[in-house]
């Protein structure tokens, strides 16, 4: 039986990735420094440590006290992160927090003797692009020239990453992550990613009611289902692929787009009031080739992704009401 370790579980992707590796015959740690908010953890072992501290670290890939045995695999998934709104306002604590988890974990990985190290990194790291604009390799990320300070610290993490794997002969894997939704994310509280959020504004709107967007609607973005997300990771991770990967959809929509699907979704008829707020890049088109040749492919379209997570999400914005009334 192999054993991982997967760091941010008590978090969205992270929390999805535990499931697979269970339903994959894997032994699983999970560790982050909350309990996940939806669901009890399906980890075998599950530990509460803050990995900004380098003792945390090691404790989280230590398999028993005092042994020199190690996991077969590390998953670094924790972050201080969420949708644009807080990657804008909360600058300085990205930075710091997710420079020290990071550098802190690949460093107790590295000297616990992992055989294999994952990292997920962020298509945050791409310039902003025109709409239209031809595909990005992995290795035209250079140079380099991010959006957000979220970015700087993703590309630095990867570099910390990667030469710590080749100084202690780790197998390192990366994945820059494209957008990610599905049930189980975080919809309320200003970490929510675009997706989750238009979920919930819609199921909180009435039939012919209106909602609020940031922006004029015409910013383009593509969107990961999470199982999909789950899937190339496992298959990221399984091969011998150097460097960092893009896995995601390759179906660029506006925000107007994306609010008509999950308009669609709920059976509703919607209106948008555009409003002033952080919006971000006008578009990232990244090629994935990389990943494709692993033999991935992403299975759901957006609108097969939002069917599966619009009723999720409005489930808990009624639940949230009938407390709120009752």
């Amino acid at each position: 039986m192999k054993r991982a370790v997967v760091c941010g579980a008590g978090g969205f992707i992270a929390g999805h990735l535990v499931k697979r590796l269970k339903a994959d015959g894997y032994w699983v740690r999970g560790v982050d420094i909350k309990h996940p908010e939806f669901s009890p953890t399906a980890a075998d072992d599950f530990r509460l440590l803050d990995l900004r501290e380098p003792k945390n670290c090691e404790e989280a890939v230590r398999l028993t006290e005092g042994a020199r045995q190690e996991f077969d695999e590390v998953y670094q998934l924790a972050a201080d992160m969420g949708g644009m709104g807080f990657i804008h306002s909360a600058e300085s604590d990205i930075m710091r927090n997710n420079a020290l988890i990071n550098i802190n974990m690949i460093d107790a990985a590295a000297n616990s003797r992992a055989k294999r190290y994952f990292f997920s990194s962020s298509v945050c790291i791409y310039r902003d692009m025109v709409p239209g604009e031809p595909e990005l390799r992995e290795d035209q990320a250079y140079p380099a020239n991010p959006d957000n300070e979220y970015g700087w610290e993703k590309l630095y993490a990867e570099r910390v990453a990667m030469v710590f794997g080749r100084r202690h002969k780790v197998a390192v894997r990366i994945a820059r992550f494209q957008n990610c939704y599905g049930p189980e994310g975080t919809w309320t509280g200003g970490r929510e990613k675009a997706p989750a959020a238009i979920c919930r504004k819609v199921a909180e709107a009435q039939d012919g009611g209106t909602i609020e967007v940031w922006g004029d609607g015409s910013a383009i973005r593509s969107y990961t289902y999470v199982d999909d997300m789950v899937d190339g990771i496992r298959k990221l991770m399984d091969s011998d692929l150097e460097g960092p990967a893009n896995i995601g959809l390759p179906e660029y929509v506006s925000v107007r787009q994306l609010v008509e699907t999950v308009a669609e979704a709920s059976r509703k008829r919607v209106q948008i009031k555009y409003t002033s707020g952080p919006v971000g890049v006008q578009s990232r088109n990244f090629s994935n080739e990389k990943i494709y040749s692993t033999g991935w492919r992403p299975r759901f379209s957006l609108r097969e992704g939002i069917e599966r997570t619009y009723p999720w999400v409005e489930k808990q914005v009624l639940a949230r009401s009938s407390v709120a009334t009752g």
